[in-house]
């Protein structure tokens, strides 16, 4: 595939057809107060440099990412020998039902730990006011400009501070003004966790450093040297440099006691350029590693050389070819808070104040985070985006497979960002290749497999240090079925054969590898053996305590859906018949989802009791989401039995399980319970505080608290306002499946269909208005409301059904189509 997120790359059917853009009120995050913890700080960032600005007066720190700086290199091959001589122990003893063993063997076929996204530097800038107190404070992030400011007024003269990151000028760029001339005096310094060394010239300040070889994640804490720097094998980690140039009108730059210096300036352009040496999952990023010294200084010369507003200009224009695409108004003309700051609007909404204005803004900070953290080769976005000040992150702010990277990544083709998927689509290339030795090495398997956890260096096996992790999270083998599933998506979206069967392949490898890990159970049913469902266990006999088990429903679902999407794309390219009925064979003895005592859709493939009856995970209902096999359309009774799960796991939640169970419950179309939830992900959380510090929700700046901090809850929110506005699955366009009854009047524009239909949907007292159904690609269309509807120039109405109305035609490639309610 080529690299579209470098050269932003626009794919012909979106030239063919002009990309409509819409204006969006109500788009900015503001503050009367600087950020006192990096949750208050706001982020920018072009996809590959990021950055969390604080808004300080006297000393403002900006703390600086880049997507790719991570500990470690290449992973090594066959790093657990021992690990296929207990799989068949594991077998043996889960066909005695003897969890207890199965459990401590399988801890016998855990490979190494996933390595660590890192933190680039700290930016500090001084201004000396001599304890002067500001006026007139006002800090905000600009959604639709990807721009932050900060104002003040001390003395009479107003100052201004502007940042944003330039993807066609891969740089950050901060400007500092005042309002009268040469009142700008600043010290510039910088810093990183990280080994490095400081140097100057030519009035530009030099960070080079390196990564760790090696960083052990925040939760393992029994190795004396928990990051280390030099690699025994003979593969150090990669090297860094950043480079900060200001130029200034006015003023005096010296360097002063390892600082830079400006005294008596009108205004001053900053430069931050960076760089790492990273050259591919596959080389040693020391040894074999780009020089990032010549990039870094090939990006600050070509920024450097235009001017402001022409730098501002590309800037615009770039990120508002994203972002303007999609527009949303809820109850738009009942109130406007939007010069109320952002804070005191979530500590209002929390005492159940309505702000439809606020839901709409956490919707499309969703897009604005998507748009400033996946455009790099090879670095999707990470369990935070790309932004970082930990040397140990959270969970090592990797990939985790089971969910959370895939979270991130829901709404990209339906909030019309699809060229985003590319960094993503990146990292499925290369766990394909390392899987498939995953594969071979841990289990004597063909295909490729993906446990847990991944990192930039296309991390397989399934981790916990050789046996010291728990299976409940570190043997999960479903991660290459799941992921899979985003290739099927990409050209359900796009139609774009070419990429399906360039893509095919690793689709079918997934499948090879599930047809060798299936086994057959005594009643002929073919089962997952070793299964787990992430992160929870069950009670089995006298309360003990159970994890590793066979056919979790999860893992049967997945299977499930993974068969379903490679016997389709096989009838699309018309290949691979045989491998097509080897797949409707073993799909029709796969193990049937089952329905318990409590009427609920069971977890595991008996109905064990369970430990934590409210877990964060609600892996079970893969099979409603994001897969299309259980719906209230085909499969009621399912759909029924999944409702009962939800019940029972309840509303409660971090962030991001709050997040999926907004989509689960809109996919149930049931909007008021899916408004629920959604309203509980703006629940307000602060870091060190208990009032606010309960559970999962929105920290001030709106990044989605865990907590601590996941950024995956802010992409699978903004997608779960999709699912309740339309859903496109089992080949049909669903409008306003799930209204909540709150959002009685609005409007949604630009988000995409599968099949390549862009969508604008009014509805007025909670009933569709009008939609407009845009078709890039032509072909059979379906669309389903709760409304009866007809659409302008066809001669058939829409037909009563069981659940609301629909209307089958064919449509023409380019043209759009006007619908209308007609009641």
């Amino acid at each position: 595939m080529r690299n579209i997120t470098r050269k932003f790359f626009i794919p012909l059917y979106l030239i063919l057809f002009v990309i409509p853009l819409y204006a969006q009120k109500d788009v900015k995050l503001t503050y009367t107060k600087p950020a006192a913890v990096w949750t208050e700080a706001l982020p920018v960032g072009n996809g590959r440099l990021g950055a969390m600005v604080f808004g300080g007066v006297n000393d403002e720190l900006i703390q600086l990412n880049e997507a790719t700086l991570w500990s470690g290199g290449p992973v090594k091959k066959n790093i657990n020998p021992d690990a296929y001589q207990n799989l068949e122990i594991v077998r043996n003893a889960l066909r005695e039902e003897d969890f207890a063993k199965a459990y401590e063997s399988t801890k016998k076929m855990q490979g190494l730990y996933s390595e660590s996204y890192l933190p680039l530097g700290d930016l500090n800038i001084n201004q000396d006011f001599k304890n002067a107190v500001p006026t007139s404070y006002s800090r905000e992030l600009n959604l639709e400009d990807a721009i932050t400011t900060t104002t003040f007024t001390i003395n009479g003269v107003t100052y201004k501070r502007e940042v944003f990151a330039s993807a066609p000028g891969q740089c950050i760029i901060i400007r500092l003004t005042a309002s009268q001339n040469k009142k700008l005096s600043v010290s510039i310094n910088a810093s990183s966790q990280l080994k490095f060394e400081k140097s100057f010239n030519s009035n530009s300040l030099y960070i080079k450093g390196r990564a760790p070889a090696h960083a052990d994640p925040s939760y393992i804490n029994y190795n004396k040297e928990p990051i280390v720097y030099n690699d025994a094998t003979g593969c150090n980690g990669m090297r860094f440099e950043i480079i900060m140039k200001p130029v200034v009108k006015h003023g005096n730059i010296t360097i002063d006691n390892d600082t830079l210096k400006i005294e008596n300036a009108t205004e001053i352009v900053l430069f931050v350029s960076a760089a790492t040496s990273f050259n591919g999952y596959d080389k040693c990023p020391d040894s074999d590693g780009k020089d990032e010294h010549l990039l870094a200084t090939g990006y600050l010369k070509n920024a450097v050389n235009k001017n402001y507003n022409q730098l501002l200009k590309e800037h615009f224009d770039d990120f508002h070819n994203y972002f303007n695409r999609v527009s949303l108004n809820i109850n738009e003309s009942k109130m406007d808070l939007s010069a109320v700051p952002t804070d005191k609007r979530l500590m209002d909404y929390a005492t159940g104040k309505k702000d439809n204005g606020l839901e709409a803004l956490y919707f499309q900070y969703g897009r604005y985070l998507l748009i400033s953290s996946s455009r790099t080769k090879d670095a999707p976005a990470n369990l935070q985006g790309i932004w970082n000040k930990e040397l140990r992150a959270p969970w090592s702010s990797n990939y985790t497979t089971n969910i959370n990277v895939q979270m991130n990544y829901w709404p990209v083709e339906s909030a019309n960002l699809t060229e985003l998927f590319s960094p993503l689509n990146d990292l499925i290339k290369n766990v394909s290749i390392t899987g498939a030795e995953t594969a071979k090495s841990f289990y004597h398997a063909n295909g490729w497999v993906l446990h847990h956890n991944s990192d930039i260096w296309a991390t397989t096996n399934p981790v916990g240090d050789l046996g010291k992790g728990d299976p409940k999270w570190a043997n999960w083998y479903m991660g290459a079925n799941w992921i899979s599933r985003h290739l099927w998506e990409h050209y359900q979206y796009t139609g774009n054969k070419e990429y399906l069967k360039e893509i095919y392949p690793i689709m079918k490898g997934a499948a090879l590898f599930s047809l060798d890990w299936l086994q057959t159970d005594k009643e002929g049913y073919l089962v997952t053996m070793p299964s787990t469902s992430p992160e929870n266990d069950f009670y089995y006999g006298d309360k003990k305590k159970g994890i590793v088990t066979v056919a979790s429903t999860m893992d049967m679902a997945i299977i499930k859906d993974l068969f379903k999407n490679v016997m389709q794309a096989a009838t699309v390219l018309n290949t691979d018949k045989d491998f097509v009925k080897e797949l409707e064979t073993a799909n029709g003895k796969l193990y049937p989802f089952k329905i318990g005592s409590k009427g609920q859709l069971q977890e595991w493939y008996k109905d064990f009791e369970d430990v934590d009856p409210h877990h964060r995970h609600t892996s079970h209902l893969y099979a409603l989401h994001p897969a299309e096999l259980i719906s209230p359309i085909k499969t009621p009774e399912l759909a029924e039995a999944a409702r009962r799960t939800l019940d029972l796991r309840g509303d409660d939640g971090t962030g991001w399980s709050l997040a999926w169970k907004v989509n689960m419950w809109a996919r149930l179309l049931d909007g008021n319970h899916a408004y629920t939830l959604f309203k509980n992900l703006l629940r307000l959380t602060k870091e060190n505080d208990t009032s606010y510090n309960k559970g999962g929700g929105a920290y001030p700046n709106l990044f989605d608290a865990h907590p601590p901090f996941q950024i995956d809850g802010n992409f699978a929110g903004t997608a779960g306002v999709i699912e309740m506005l339309m859903q496109s699955q089992n080949d049909e366009i669903f409008l306003l499946p799930a209204l909540p009854d709150e959002w009685q009047d609005g409007n949604i524009k630009g988000i995409v269909a599968k099949g390549n239909f862009v969508t604008a949907i009014n509805w007025k007292s909670n009933k569709l208005a009008t939609a407009t159904l845009l078709s890039r690609n032509g072909g059979k269309c379906t669309v389903r409301s709760k409304t009866p509807f007809m659409i302008a120039g066809l001669k058939i109405k829409s037909q009563k059904s069981e659940i609301g109305y629909t209307l089958t035609f064919d449509s023409k490639k380019g043209k759009s189509y006007d619908i209308t309610a007609t009641n």
